[in-house]
């Protein structure tokens, strides 16, 4: 198999996430430090207008989404699996509270006012404005409300002692001995919190909560070696995708949308950027869309189904 190659930047809480797995896992993988906020050329030269954080590249093969990436190092490196009591639906549910409820509440706390600067310590005034601007940009008309400061800390005192009850048996992860997909998921949120001065001392009365997340810590991030976004782009150039399968949806069908056809799919909650491409594949996991760049060359991208919508080009 060719190098995993993560985009990511450090602050990323899903980046932390993809990077906690690559710990879990003991992956070596090639690293690529982008910009936090656009323009990123290089970025979109491989994804065609996606623009989040992180994305994993493998030789030409573009895969979107934190949640897409975690499926795809697991079937890169079963063992150990993220899935060890079954791919159910507690632990899509668990995943789900993390990354659709927990993390927009953390987010306001590590993020907003002056803890900011514990994640960018480095910054400029000037850049953490443009940070403010670019992401209020990038979450305008979405589907996503992120509550005031003192809403979200409300809302963490909420959800902190249910999550601190889970650990009540002594039970060292979410839902037995064996981390699952879903700590991942609960994780990163947790992590933006935690390395946040100031904000940390939230975990004070939760000390389960506060040891789980050092315990994910711990995993560290595998065996990573930096290179440029330069030679990401000439591994994408001078590689072949991977062959798909060539699955099609009921519902595209129902939209008149067929294989070949030129599409675009962008994200259904904020991020509103589609790419374009030829559809490949549309199963009821993933999408693959094929796209040829002057720089990346041909690539495949691939989007989870769920949470991504595909649209015919017009």
């Amino acid at each position: 198999m060719a190098d995993l190659i993560l985009h990511h930047y450090p602050a990323s809480p899903y980046a932390e996430k993809v990077r906690a797995i690559l710990g879990f896992k003991k992956l070596a993988w090639k690293s690529v430090i982008i910009p936090m906020v656009m323009p990123k050329p290089d970025v979109l030269a491989l994804t065609g207008g996606y623009r989040r954080t992180p994305i994993l590249q493998i030789g030409a093969d573009i895969y979107c989404d934190s949640g897409l990436i975690a499926r795809v190092l697991e079937r890169a490196a079963p063992s150990p699996t993220l899935f060890p009591y079954g791919d159910d639906i507690v632990t899509h549910a668990l995943g789900h509270f993390g990354e659709a409820v927990l993390f927009n509440t953390a987010a306001v706390l590590a993020f907003a006012g002056s803890g900011v600067r514990a994640h960018m310590p480095d910054a400029s005034p000037q850049f953490l404005d443009t940070f403010r601007n670019d992401r209020a940009a990038m979450r305008k008309g979405g589907s996503v409300r992120r509550g005031p400061p003192a809403e979200c800390r409300a809302a963490m005192l909420h959800f902190l002692p249910m999550l601190e009850a889970q650990f009540r048996d002594g039970r060292p992860f979410l839902t037995g001995a064996s981390p699952c997909n879903a700590d991942f998921c609960v994780y990163h949120p947790l992590w933006a919190v935690a390395r946040t001065p100031g904000v940390r001392a939230i975990f004070n009365p939760f000390p389960r909560v506060d040891a789980y997340v050092d315990r994910i810590m711990a995993f560290g991030h595998g065996k990573p070696a930096e290179i440029s976004s330069a030679k990401a782009l000439e591994v994408a150039r001078t590689a072949t995708p991977a062959p798909v399968g060539r699955g099609l949806a009921t519902e595209l069908e129902d939209l008149g949308i067929a294989l070949g056809h030129s599409v675009d799919v962008l994200p259904v909650d904020y991020g509103f950027d589609p790419v374009r491409g030829e559809l490949l594949d549309c199963s009821a996991d993933e999408i693959v869309v094929r796209r040829t760049d002057s720089r990346a060359g041909t690539v495949h991208v691939h989007f989870p189904r769920v949470g991504y919508e595909v649209r015919k080009a017009v």
